[in-house]
């Protein structure tokens, strides 16, 4: 009972602690591909105390909801972390749910930016959370089915049962075709549920193409810090599923200290990696007009039905 306390804390404050890096690792790939200094690695970290020491400024106009919000989506993106294998290949938390779990609480999430964004009146949260919802539709049922199709070869739908088996299994070598096109699928749905390009732009404040930003534009101080560094942790969760699902190399199956180390260290590389990945591409394309992010996220959909489909096919 102890040993399953400590871990869950530990993985908490490492998610906690890792999540702003991953964002100042993928601004600092974009500077340096652009011929420029960028901001520093800890930046992040910087602007997370910074906003944590001001002051709240909110509209008359709005309701608890404005106010609950961050709180909610900080909580409901914590939990979902909690239920993804990180270092150890079956949390102490996997008995609370499975994939659809974390989908839903991080709909949770999603639902309340939505409804915080349309809380307070102006005319860019509308826009904003309209977008939101319309990409939130797409790419959900699409995150579900990529990760069934690796939960096919494990028997389950509980993420700790298919990291697990996956490892003993060497993961995507056992069903190349399909868990290619599941991974393809899962890292088109990162980029649009995390609000990275080409599906959007987090470092632009434009009237026409802002989603994720046009939601949290009426935030400040403490409220803003928290969306923030939850939008952080939804990134690393997303890279995290990537990294353990499809390629769980190095992760520890006994909770051993010595092999949990050596998974942190593991996983660090792998997400790191991702993450530079993501800078690359955003750093390559374009932001995709509105009317083509459908089109986008249809793809997605597509390979991870394909993927299920194929699945049967070759065990058929």
């Amino acid at each position: 009972m102890i040993e399953s306390v400590v871990i869950t804390f530990v993985q908490a404050v490492v998610i906690l602690a890792v999540s702003p890096f991953i964002v100042g690792l993928i601004r600092k790939v974009k500077a340096r591909l652009q011929c420029r200094q960028g901001p520093g690695w800890l930046q992040p970290y910087y602007d997370l105390v910074k906003l944590f020491r001001k002051d709240v400024v909110a509209s008359t106009h709005t309701s608890w909801i404005f106010t609950a919000s961050p709180y909610i989506i900080f909580a409901s993106t914590l939990a979902a972390v909690l239920l993804v294998p990180i270092f150890l290949s079956t949390v102490p938390l996997n008995f609370a749910g499975d994939v659809i779990t974390v989908v839903y609480l991080l709909a949770l999430g999603t639902f309340f930016l939505i409804l915080a964004g349309l809380d307070a009146g102006s005319a860019f949260g509308g826009m904003g959370s309209s977008r939101e919802a319309i990409v939130a539709s797409l790419t959900e049922p699409a995150m579900i089915l990529s990760i069934f199709a690796v939960g096919l070869t494990a028997g389950s739908t509980n993420l700790s049962t298919i990291v697990h088996k996956t490892a003993l299994l060497q993961g995507i070598v056992t069903d190349p075709p399909p868990h290619l096109m599941a991974l393809a699928a899962l890292f088109i749905v990162t980029l649009a549920e995390t609000g990275r390009v080409p599906v959007d732009n987090p470092a632009t404040h434009l009237e026409l193409t802002m989603i994720h930003e046009a939601m949290i534009l009426e935030y400040s101080g403490r409220y803003l810090a928290l969306v923030e560094w939850a939008s952080a942790m939804k990134l690393l969760l997303f890279l995290t599923l990537i990294s353990n699902i499809f390629a769980p190399w190095g992760i520890a199956t006994e909770p051993e200290p010595v092999w949990m180390i050596f998974g942190v260290a593991v996983w660090l590389v792998k997400v790191s990696g991702l993450a530079v990945l993501i800078g690359v591409i955003e750093s390559m394309f374009a932001k995709l007009r509105l009317f083509r992010v459908t089109d986008f996220l249809g793809l997605a959909f597509i390979l991870s039905l394909l993927a299920i489909i194929f699945f049967y096919i070759l065990r058929g």
